[in-house]
Order: structure tokens, then C-alpha cells, then sequence
């Protein structure tokens, strides 16, 4: 299909989203009487600064009119607003009701909707979105001859074997409908994408459906003003994938999980549940001793043993979540390929433990940055390591702009299980990061917690590092939040970064 002004004003009628077409001489509710209205569009683009020859501007967000100066000569043919522009451009604006949810169907329409050729599996939940979709990827591209793309919070993949690292859990729709068009002309056959409640609440995946969902779980995040103003509307967000999927994968048992089984049953959609608790569920994982080190995965009759190179009980349920999910496309999962295919699924800077050569020292690299996870995170180290009675340093700092509650739930879930806390930067973005970590240390009010600020990130770590070194006795170190991220978003801008993980393997070199 190719996109016109005709055909995309005749597409955002159908999704009730058109409201008039305005050009400087007239208004119409007419594309066709419109010169050239029949001339497809070259581009599409949200960045003014990326109008070129024949481009249709799509104008979301806090967009201003003065964007739009110069672009008639620069060969803008049209603008999607959801506000008049003719007095800075004489190109014909389509105005709208959403400018974000035109977005998503202009850019599936002018793409020729790839999603249509691929099987969508999308992965929703507070914590595990990343490991799941890696281990979705992994045992749909070793069943199929890696034809499995991959749209995730770390990194993105198009042709099933090449990575890139991403700029957003869920990529804006138009990016995403050009990413996914190259998958399918790269032989792509399955996407697999993390889909975050901010891709529901700014619409960038209207219009999709998914084949096969996952909801892991529940739990407070994302609230500030600039994300979710409470916790029910982040949960509202995250339910959308239930209605806009064919199957859905459900965690059990959980929090509001009764309540999203709900709208299953209301919109008519299958639910396959998956547990490491719950020994009912369809499909479920249990260790096969004390280590945890090994689980036996079921569904009605055994599957197999597996060993995970990602540890913690939480990766094997994100791991029994993958199987349903590729099930539900068309994998077999009783195959040993499927299961044995997620054994050695690394995700850099994701439960990534290094131990130092120096001394009694492990120092553990993972992207924990809310209660859940950072609590989930502790759990593991107190399974595997209690019994050694370590000395736990937790090296955090949290985001600026959003997200406010986690300065405060990082600090209550760590604080009377660690001796030790160094408050550090983060993505603070516009927010001054000493006043972020003030801030958190504000909330420590454990007297036995020894907690302190070091703003230089690679600083804090060589400190924790050097402090692990002179205690005699074993340390356990966890940085937290960055991963293996080499950037630190300050100012609206990436800036360069060594890297936790980076930083730890120099030092324990």
C-alpha cells in the first residue's frame, strides 16, 4: 500500500480520528479536492528536523507551530495535528483528535503493515519484560532457523542474530513499524517486544494485536506526573494487552491477577497460566533440590531439567512464561531444542555476578531499579549466599523526572537487609543528581545501615570495590539500575559511561 493524503485521511476516518482537513484557502472534509492529494507520500517523520521532499509531518507531543518554519521549503506535503498550523504553512493539515494514535496507523499504513506478516508476541509486567522476551526469543530462533525479531528495553534485533542497543523499552510507533518492516524483508517470521505502560498510555502500539501476551506481574511503578498519576492508572495501562491480544499468558498467583483473568474473560481471550508456586498453573517450574539451581519444567506431563545461566527462582518463571508463549505461536515446546535453548541466555548487565580475584568479593550487575525487583534481587542473594553471612553493599541512585516513589521503595526494600548503601547518579536527566540522592538517603532510617553519596558513578564504584577489599570477611556487592548501559541521561542527552559492568570487570581484572 502506498500512503496519500487521500488514503490517509480515508484511514483516520475509519478509526474516527479525523476531524477536518485545513488548508490556508479552505477547510474540507474532502482529501480527493485537494491538488496532488493523490501523490504518495516519500517520508514519514514526528522530527521536524527531518522534513524532506514530500514528507508527511506528523505533530504530536508539546509541539509548537514555530517547528514548521521553513518546512514548505524543505517539501513538507502534509501535517497530522491535532491543532491548525495553516498560518505558518501552506501544506494541507489533517487535524485530529489523537495525534499520537494517528501516528501509529499512519505508520503501519505507510510501512504496508509488516506486523500483519509476522506472528507479535508482547511481554508486559512490572519486572522480567527483558529476561522473558530474550528467552522467547531464543526458543523461537533456535526452533525456526533464527527468524525471530526482537524489540527490547536492552537492546532490539532485526534479522535474528545482530543486536542494537535501544533508546526505549517500547520503540515510538513509527519507529517500530520501520523496524519491523526491515525484519520482514530481512526473512523475519516472529517479533517478540516488551511493551510498557507508557506504550499504552502514548499510544504506540494503537492499533496492534498481538498473537500470544504475557502479563508477568504487578506491582507500584511509574508514578510521577509525567507517567502514571497513581497506581491504577499504570494498571489500567498495562491491562490494555489483554484486549489486544489473541492469547494471553498469565502469572499466578499475583497481585490483581483475578482481576486481569477478568478481562480475559470478558474479551473472550484464552488464558495459559505459568508459576513456580502454584502447582496448578498449565505450565510450571520447580527446583529439583535445595541448590535451586535446576528446575523441572511441566505442562500436564514433564518437559524436561533445565539449568539457567541467569540465576534466581524469578528468571525460571520468567522461563515457564517463554514456553507458553512460544506454544501458543506454534513452537513445540516439548522438543529438547526449546527447552535446552534458554540455558545459556545472557543478557549483558543482567544478574551478571563477577567475583574478584583479589578477595572474598562478588560483586553482582543487574538493572534492578524498583521495589520488586531490587527485593527479588536480595532474595536470591540471601538463598544462595546467606548461610556465609556476607557484608551487602547496594549501589543505587534512581531517575529524574519520573518514577518519583522508587527513591523511597529502593530504600525500604534494601535497607534492613544490607550493611551498607552509596547513594550514586543515575539517569537523574534534568533533576540535580545530589539533591536525587539526598533525597534517597533521607529515607534510611535504619541506624545500623552505613549509607553515603559518591555523585561520580565509576567513583562510587571504585570505592565500594576498595571498601569490599579491606573488610575481612565476604562482600557481596550489587549495582544496581544501570546494567551494562555506557551512558548516563543528563540534560536530555546520553552521556558516555564506562559501565557497571565495565568498571567491575577493569577492577576484578
Amino acid at each position: 500500500m502506498t500512503l496519500t493524503l487521500q488514503s490517509a485521511a480515508a484511514l483516520l476516518g475509519e478509526h474516527d480520528l479525523l476531524r477536518e482537513i485545513i488548508t490556508p484557502d479552505r477547510w474540507t472534509d474532502f482529501a480527493s479536492t485537494i491538488p496532488d492529494s493523490d501523490v504518495p507520500f516519500a517520508h514519514i517523520t514526528y522530527d521536524s528536523k527531518q522534513i524532506e521532499p514530500h514528507t508527511l509531518m506528523c505533530c504530536k507531543g508539546n509541539f509548537k507551530a514555530e517547528y514548521l518554519d521553513g518546512a514548505d521549503g524543505r517539501g513538507m506535503a502534509a501535517y497530522v495535528a491535532e491543532h491548525d498550523y495553516s498560518g505558518v504553512t501552506r501544506a494541507p493539515g489533517l487535524i485530529v483528535d489523537d495525534a499520537s494514535k494517528a501516528l501509529s496507523l499512519l505508520s503501519q499504513a505507510f510501512y504496508d503493515y509488516p506486523e500483519r506478516e509476522l506472528k507479535l508476541i508482547g511481554v508486559t509486567g512490572t519486572k522480567g519484560k527483558t529476561t522473558t522476551s530474550y528467552f522467547t526469543h531464543a526458543i523461537i530462533n533456535a526452533m525456526s532457523g533464527n527468524e525471530c525479531a526482537l524489540f527490547s528495553s536492552v537492546d532490539n534485533c532485526v534479522d535474528g542474530v545482530h543486536y542494537v542497543e535501544s533508546d526505549l523499552t517500547t520503540p515510538e510507533s513509527l519507529d517500530a513499524a520501520r523496524m519491523m518492516r526491515e525484519a520482514v524483508d530481512n526473512g523475519m517470521r516472529y517479533l517478540v517486544m516488551e511493551v510498557s505502560s507508557q506504550a499504552y498510555k502514548v499510544n504506540r502500539v494503537y492499533g496492534l494485536t498481538f498473537d500470544a501476551a504475557a502479563f508477568l506481574n504487578i506491582s507500584p511503578d511509574h508514578i510521577s506526573p509525567i507517567e502514571h498519576p497513581s497506581f491504577e492508572d499504570y494498571l489500567h495501562c498495562k491491562r490494555q494487552i489483554v484486549r489486544n491480544t489473541h492469547a494471553l499468558v498469565l502469572g499466578v498467583p499475583g497481585d490483581y491477577a483475578n482481576l486481569v483473568a477478568e478481562d480475559a474473560t470478558i474479551a473472550n481471550v484464552p488464558v495459559t497460566t505459568f508459576s513456580i508456586d502454584e502447582a496448578t498453573a498449565d505450565v510450571t517450574a520447580q527446583p529439583i533440590d535445595d541448590t535451586h539451581t535446576t528446575f523441572l519444567f511441566t505442562q500436564g506431563q514433564p518437559i524436561g531439567e533445565l539449568s539457567l545461566a541467569l540465576e534466581g527462582d524469578f528468571n525460571y518463571a520468567n522461563a515457564c512464561a517463554a514456553l507458553a508463549l512460544a506454544q501458543i505461536v506454534g513452537i513445540d515446546i516439548h522438543d529438547p531444542r526449546a527447552l535446552q535453548s534458554m540455558a545459556d541466555v545472557h543478557i549483558a548487565g543482567r544478574m551478571e555476578e563477577t567475583r574478584d580475584p583479589q578477595s572474598d568479593t562478588v560483586a553482582i550487575v543487574d538493572y534492578a531499579h524498583n521495589y520488586a525487583s531490587v527485593n527479588a534481587l536480595l532474595d536470591f542473594v540471601e538463598r544462595k549466599y546467606g548461610a556465609r553471612r556476607p557484608r551487602i553493599t547496594l549501589l543505587t541512585g534512581s531517575a529524574g523526572d519520573k518514577a518519583l516513589d522508587r527513591r523511597r521503595e529502593i530504600i525500604e526494600a534494601a535497607q534492613d537487609r544490607v550493611q551498607r548503601i552509596m547513594l550514586t547518579t543515575e539517569d537523574t536527566n534534568t533533576e540535580d543528581p545530589m539533591a536525587i540522592a539526598e533525597e534517597m538517603l533521607g529515607y534510611v532510617t535504619n541506624p545500623d545501615v552505613d549509607a553515603s553519596i559518591i555523585i561520580d558513578r565509576a567513583g562510587a564504584v571504585e570505592d565500594v570495590v576498595a571498601e569490599a577489599r579491606e573488610h575481612d570477611g565476604f562482600d557481596v556487592l550489587l549495582l544496581i539500575g544501570k546494567g551494562d548501559e555506557r551512558w548516563i541521561k543528563m540534560h536530555n542527552r546520553h552521556v558516555p559511561y564506562e559501565g557497571d559492568s565495565s568498571i567491575i570487570r577493569r577492577l576484578f581484572s
